[in-house]
This record gives C-alpha cells, sequence and structure tokens, in this order.
C-alpha cells in the first residue's frame, strides 16, 4: 500500500502535501465562513467559490503548456510561496479589521488563479518522482492525504475561529507552505524532458488528446460524471433538509460518512499496482448509480449508506484517471494534458451545480439525484460503446520484429 512511499524524494513531497492540504482546507472553511460574516448572503458565498475554482478552467490550460516548458520544481516553489503570500495577506487585513466583502473576494480570484497555475505542475510532478510501476500507488496516496485533510481541516478550522477568528486561520495556512517549500528544496529530481517552446501551445496538447481516443474516453467520462452528480455538498444539504427534514447535526455527519468514503476509496486505490480503463469505467457506473440509489434512499440511515459507496467509487474513478493520463502520455505532454483534465473537471462541475439545482428545485430534492445519475450512467454507457468501436475500425499494420512479424492495431 505504501510502495511509493520507499523513495525518498516522493516521501518529501507527501509531507509537504500532507501538511499544506490540511492548511488548505482550513482556508476554504474559513473564508466561505468570513464571506458569510460580511455579507450574511450565500449567494455572495457562491461568487467566492467560482472565483476560486472558475480559473482552472479558463488558466489551467495554459498553465499546462507552460509546466510542459520550464522545470516543473521550481514552478511549484514559486507556486507555494504566491499561496503562501496570498494568504499572509489576507491574514494581516483580517485580523487589523481591514478586509471588506471585495477584498476577500478579491483574495478568492488570487487564490483560484495561483491555484490553477500551480495544479497542472503539481500533478504531473508525481511522475517525475516515481517510476511507471508506483506511479498509481503515488497519485492514490496523494488522494488519501487529500482526503484525511479534508477531514482534519476544516474541524481545526472550527476550532481556531471559535477561540481566535478567521485571521488567525488564514496565518496558519501561510505557514504550513513552509512545510511544503522545506520538501520542494530537498527534492532533487530531473522534471523530464522539456517541450519545445514554439510547439508546447495549448492547441498541441488538444491535438495530442483528440488524437488518442483512450486518454479522450478518460477525461469526457470523468469530466461528464463530475458535471452531473460530483454536486454533493449541495444535494447533501437539500436531500438532508426537504427529503428527512433533519438538522445540522446530522448534515455534518452525513457529508462527514462521503469523506470517510472518499478516504476508504484512495486507500483501495494506493493497494492497486496499475490502472486500466474497466478500473474507470467501472467507477464511474458504480458512481452513476450509487447516486440513484441514493436519491431512492427511503430514510437518513440507507442515504448514510449509500453516501460511502460514492464516496469510495468517486475517488477510485479520480484516482484511476490521474494515473490512466499519467502513465499513458508522453513526458512532454503531461502538464498539458493534465491541464485539460482538471479544466474540463471543475469547469463542468461549476456548470452542472446550476443544473443539478434547477432539477431538484423543479422536480423535488430526490430527482435532483437520479435524473443526474441515469444521465451520467448513459453517458458512461455511449462513451464507451464509441470507445470500442473505435478499437474496432483502426486499420491493422504489420510491424517487423528482427525475424517475427506481429500484426498489432495501427496507433
Amino acid at each position: 500500500m505504501f510502495a511509493s512511499l520507499h523513495i525518498a524524494s516522493f516521501r518529501w513531497y507527501a509531507a509537504g502535501m500532507a501538511g499544506s492540504n490540511v492548511g488548505t482546507w482550513m482556508h476554504r472553511v474559513a473564508q466561505a465562513w468570513l464571506v458569510l460574516q460580511l455579507t450574511g448572503e450565500p449567494f455572495m458565498l457562491g461568487v467566492a467559490t467560482a472565483l476560486q475554482f472558475a480559473p482552472m478552467l479558463f488558466v489551467g490550460p495554459w498553465a499546462g503548456a507552460l509546466a510542459d516548458r520550464t522545470d516543473r520544481r521550481r514552478l511549484l516553489i514559486a507556486s507555494q510561496l504566491a499561496l503562501a503570500l496570498q494568504a499572509a495577506v489576507l491574514a494581516v487585513l483580517v485580523l487589523t479589521g481591514a478586509a471588506t466583502t471585495a477584498v476577500v473576494l478579491g483574495a478568492a480570484l488570487v487564490l483560484g488563479v495561483v491555484t490553477a497555475i500551480d495544479g497542472p505542475a503539481r500533478q504531473s510532478f508525481v511522475s517525475d518522482l516515481v517510476d511507471r510501476r508506483t506511479l498509481p500507488n503515488a497519485v492514490a496516496l496523494n488522494a488519501s492525504s487529500f482526503n484525511a485533510a479534508r477531514l482534519i481541516g476544516p474541524a481545526l478550522a472550527g476550532l481556531v475561529i471559535a477561540a481566535w477568528g478567521t485571521g488567525v486561520v488564514f496565518a496558519v495556512n501561510a505557514a504550513t507552505f513552509s512545510i511544503m517549500l522545506i520538501a520542494l528544496l530537498h527534492i532533487r529530481v530531473d522534471s523530464g524532458p522539456r517541450a519545445d517552446r514554439r510547439r508546447a501551445t495549448v492547441a498541441d496538447g488538444i491535438r495530442y488528446v483528440s488524437g488518442h481516443r483512450d486518454l479522450t474516453f478518460v477525461i469526457l467520462t470523468v469530466g461528464l460524471v463530475a458535471m452531473l452528480v460530483l454536486n454533493f455538498q449541495m444535494t447533501i444539504a437539500i436531500m438532508s433538509t426537504e427529503a428527512f427534514g433533519v438538522g445540522p447535526e446530522l448534515y455534518g455527519v452525513l457529508a462527514s460518512l462521503m469523506a470517510v468514503g472518499s478516504l476508504t476509496g484512495s486507500l483501495i486505490a494506493a493497494k492497486r499496482s496499475r490502472t486500466s480503463l474497466g478500473l474507470v469505467t467501472g467507477a464511474a457506473v458504480t458512481l452513476s448509480l450509487g447516486t440513484v440509489v441514493a436519491g431512492l434512499a427511503p430514510g437518513p440511515a440507507a442515504f448514510a449508506a449509500t453516501l460511502m459507496l460514492i464516496g469510495v467509487s468517486a475517488l477510485l474513478m479520480m484516482t484511476g484517471a490521474n494515473a490512466y493520463i499519467q502513465t499513458h502520455t508522453s513526458a512532454q505532454h503531461r502538464s498539458r494534458v493534465m491541464a485539460l483534465y482538471l479544466a474540463l473537471f471543475f469547469g463542468t462541475t461549476l456548470a452542472g451545480a446550476p443544473l443539478v439545482g434547477w432539477i431538484a428545485g423543479t422536480a423535488g430534492p430526490r430527482a435532483g439525484l437520479i435524473l443526474p445519475g441515469l444521465l451520467a450512467l448513459a453517458s458512461v454507457v455511449a462513451l464507451r460503446i464509441w470507445l470500442r468501436r473505435g478499437d474496432r475500425t483502426r486499420p491493422l499494420a504489420v510491424q517487423r520484429h528482427g525475424s517475427a512479424v506481429r500484426v498489432a492495431l495501427a496507433a
């Protein structure tokens, strides 16, 4: 389960990410709390969330090209310094009483832009630290770290906010980036062959993906499923209040159970030595069906059990997709392909939230899970049929290896 931790460079990286992930989750909770304190309007919280994640859609592909042309380690050092500075400035402004709604929204936008630049380099940097055989394990352990922080960070943020306020949370987050910076300074690794500056463009990355049906399948599958069913922060709240009529305490328990399922899924993925299109497909189908079942759950107990299954399958799908892309993409294109994957993932999720909200508001809370789940299932099946038809229609090519002749599908 911990094979990749035998590699010294990855151990440093994993330690840095563990500290940084906790700080990041603390920051997100504090930012949401601060926006509500300043405005009292849930709509403004939605604006802050959009400002934080929308840049991945617009800046991410360009950032992927940048990561393919430059030293990813140095780029990560620069992005971590920028993220630390953003958190520190926000901490000072909050602690001195100078933070306004415009300041907080501006800080959320800066956070979103820097994170979009950081994301493709951070994801593809894992491939520089481990070999192909241990990459699926490393990706899964990264996901485990993220989901463990997802459980720990919000709880710590709540305690710190109650004791000292949101400003201290931002200061703590700024300090956690020092852990990642120390780790990056200790890592000495070749980030792989650099792509030619003139040819390492976003358009070239799109052409590369469109020329590989398996990569197109993975990216479209995860993007569509994310758009339709990965809106559980909203759907859990709607089901809790409108379908089951429970209070905030049980709502918090339900949200935590899904996080526990996600952590379990990442640990299961860590035991696998390889990934495949079958794993991505199976996890996506299970996630879609689980969403339908969640919408049919008769009570909170059945709903909670289904959320655990959903958390496991969602993480298996995402870690499987991440590892597949990184192990089936050339080193010169890896960051751009990861950037396109992240852009579609976050972009479709942002687009899907209003759609799912409209379905739930029009047809009821259960329909907000059942209909998107069925649409996601149909999308996965259609994409898999498209992939198989493409495999059957590719022409046969004869390749000679010494005296042997092999017939293979043309790439």
